[in-house]
């Protein structure tokens, strides 16, 4: 088992939710870092910020980097910010060649960095998967208060916006593949259930109590998988050592 983590993210890792009767941002209780603390005891330090991008993710890590080595997994999980855009921007001129938050290849680059800077200071990088947006629900919440018509032009249409965001997913996992990092799949637990969106906040990007729930259940799965691969690993040594 993992005594210690780390986890550097955006606004997914630290828990944020969208609270339907204030209509407002807050941290959920019983987030997924929250409950892996509890159930499997194990001491996490949570350096997710709400609207985090891997290029901000990477300045903080270089902060910290005198810890690195003391934690037994430093999650990452970044994506979700890196592919948005400035949506009053877009509302202003859709017509406009707009750059979103971090460009593929430049999100390819910083997250790449920051998993060989962790490793070249002794720490295991363990990455997430992206959880999966709502594209109707997403659309209706980034179009408040701004003219949803023009938005739509720039998108062509609104599950544009799924489709962007799952390119920025499957690039973390390309990249986890080319480094050669594990990779928690929370994406599959949300797209196998028949009504993923009902784990989803009325914003359409965050995941709710029942999201993190699932997020939760998937890294209590790595950490088991993890612990019996060691035993199998350590019976396998054992057994050489003796017929040695």
């Amino acid at each position: 088992m993992a005594d210690t983590a780390c986890i550097y993210g955006d606004s997914v890792a630290k828990g944020v939710i969208l609270d339907n009767m204030k209509n407002k941002y807050t941290l959920l209780k019983d987030s997924f870092v929250n409950r892996l603390q509890s159930g499997f005891e194990i001491a996490v330090t949570n350096y997710s910020k709400f609207g985090c991008t891997v290029s901000k993710g990477l300045e903080l890590l270089k902060k910290h980097l005198g810890s690195v080595s003391q934690y037994d997994y430093i999650v990452l999980e970044f994506g979700g910010n890196d592919c948005d855009f400035d949506w009053a921007e877009v509302a202003k001129d859709p017509a406009a060649p707009h750059r979103c938050k971090t460009p593929l290849d430049e999100f390819e680059r910083s997250y790449t960095e920051m998993i060989r800077t962790i490793r070249t200071n002794g720490g295991h990088p363990v990455l997430l998967s992206l959880p999966p947006i709502d594209a109707q629900r997403y659309f209706d919440w980034i179009s408040q208060g701004l003219d949803a018509g023009r938005i739509l032009q720039f998108l062509g249409d609104k599950e544009h916006i799924y489709r962007w965001h799952e390119m920025y997913n499957m690039a973390v996992c390309r990249i986890a593949q080319t480094e050669n990092v594990p990779l928690i799949d929370i994406t599959t637990r949300f797209l196998e259930m028949v009504n993923y969106q009902s784990c989803i906040c009325d914003d359409g990007i965050h995941p709710n109590e029942k999201g993190h729930a699932i997020i939760a259940k998937a890294i209590e799965d790595f950490i088991a998988e993890q612990e019996e691969n060691n035993v199998v690993h350590i019976h396998a040594v054992s057994k050489t050592l003796a017929c040695g």
